[in-house]
Order: structure tokens, then C-alpha cells, then sequence
């Protein structure tokens, strides 16, 4: 576990401030907040940016010191690993809190990849996602949302255009919250090693260690996966990662 830590160690909690969001209910945006984004977007410097080489990555999972290394984490993970990847000692990739979000960003082969983990917690990440969109200017095709799969063993990846959100919380609010479900996500497994009426206990549960032996690998391919998305599409980025069988 302490080297699980090492390798994807989080913004602390008390980095966080108190969010009035967990009592926010998931209803349209409102107008304050539709011109909060405009005027965001308005300030940005990015007039003579190509908006479709701009990206948007979402990290799905909790925040909080206790949600640390939880199965439902497994977004945050892969986000928090390929800020580390595509950082470098003299110049890391920081992660700021910001509106409804942990938010960071770097260029990868002339594209801006935007990188958010939702500090709205998992029922209601469509507020951020959504948000987000509109402030940076993302075209939705350009938008990723990596996420836990117990549907899938552990560690096997799956990257898809659209689709139903498979009783998933957090893909259930975006879905709602863009009105549709026609955006790319990856779905990283997380297993299914629980019993009836167990579900919620299991996907705030942590790893085990023969379970982030083979995790730990993948998150590394996951994002690999996600560069791949945003340098190549996602087309190919589904023929090289998507696990087989």
C-alpha cells in the first residue's frame, strides 16, 4: 500500500474547501452560473486557440483523505498518474482547486489537455463536467471521462464513444446534465468480489494488494490510453488499449 501511495498520492484534504455543492441538487445550470462560465472563458488567453485541439479529461471518484485509493477513485488515479507523467521535476503539472473542481492543464504535441477531478463528489459530477465545457471552450467530441467499471475485472480497460451509463452514478449525472450520452469514456475495471446489497461498500473500499498488483500496471496503460485519445482520436485509441475479451 505504501508504495500505491507513493505513486498516486492525492491533494490532501485540507487543501479542499468546504463545497456547498454536496447540497446542491442535479437541476439545468442556472443563469448565474451559465455567465460565471462565460465570463471565465472570456478571460482565458486562449483567442487564437483552435478550439478542436483542445481536450477536456475528467478524473471520476471522491475527494476527501478518506476516499484515498477506493475502487470508485480509479478515475482520479489515472489523471493524477498522467499529470505526473507528462510533468517533469523542474516544471510538474500542479492541480488548483477551483470552481467545482481540482483543475490542471498541459500541451501535448500542440493540444491543450485540460484535466479536471470534481470536487462536487460522484453523484453530481455532471456539474462540473458540464461546467467546465462551456468555461473552456471544449467541443464535446473532444471530451474523455475516465471512470470505475464493476462490470469489468480489475484492471481491464474500455474505451468507448458513447453509451449507457450502466447504473453508474457519476456517467448518469453527466448524461443527464449534457442531455445525452454522447461522449468517449474510459472505463477502467474495478471487479465485482462482493455480494448482493454489498455493491456500495465494496466500490468505497480500498484495493487489496493482489488487486493493485495488477491495477497498478494498468493505470500506467490507462493513460497511455488517454494520450493516445487526444493525439490520435479515439478510434484508435479503442484498437490499441481496449482489453481484449
Amino acid at each position: 500500500m505504501n508504495l500505491f501511495k507513493r505513486l498516486f498520492s492525492r491533494c490532501k484534504s485540507a487543501d479542499i474547501e468546504e463545497n456547498p455543492l454536496q447540497k446542491e441538487s442535479a437541476h439545468p445550470a442556472s443563469k448565474t452560473e451559465d455567465a460565471e462560465a462565460k465570463r471565465y472563458s472570456e478571460t482565458r488567453l486562449y483567442d487564437d486557440t483552435d478550439y478542436s485541439m483542445k481536450y477536456l479529461i475528467v478524473g471520476l471518484g471522491n475527494v476527501g483523505e478518506e476516499y484515498e485509493g477506493t475502487r470508485h477513485n480509479a478515475g482520479f488515479m489515472v489523471v493524477e498518474a498522467l499529470a505526473k507523467m507528462v510533468g517533469t521535476p523542474d516544471k510538474p503539472v500542479k492541480w488548483t482547486l477551483e470552481r467545482k473542481a481540482y483543475r490542471t492543464e498541459f500541451r501535448l504535441k500542440g493540444r491543450t489537455v485540460v484535466m479536471i477531478k470534481p470536487t462536487t463528489y460522484m453523484n453530481l459530477s455532471g456539474e462540473a463536467v458540464r461546467y467546465w465545457l462551456q468555461a473552456e471552450k471544449v467541443p464535446q467530441e473532444n471530451l474523455l471521462v475516465v471512470v470505475d467499471d464493476i462490470a469489468l475485472p480489475v484492471g481491464t480497460l474500455r474505451m468507448k464513444k458513447q453509451g449507457s451509463g450502466g447504473g453508474h452514478n457519476g456517467l448518469g449525472n453527466i448524461e443527464q446534465l449534457l442531455g445525452g450520452s454522447n461522449y468517449c469514456r474510459l472505463r477502467v475495471g474495478v471487479g465485482s468480489n462482493f455480494s448482493r446489497g454489498h455493491q456500495i461498500d465494496y466500490v468505497l473500499g480500498a484495493f487489496d494488494d493482489d488487486e493493485l498488483a495488477v491495477l497498478q500496471p494498468k493505470i500506467e496503460t490507462a493513460c497511455e490510453a488517454v494520450k493516445c485519445f487526444v493525439t490520435q482520436g479515439p478510434d484508435r485509441a479503442m484498437n490499441m488499449y481496449n482489453t481484449k475479451g
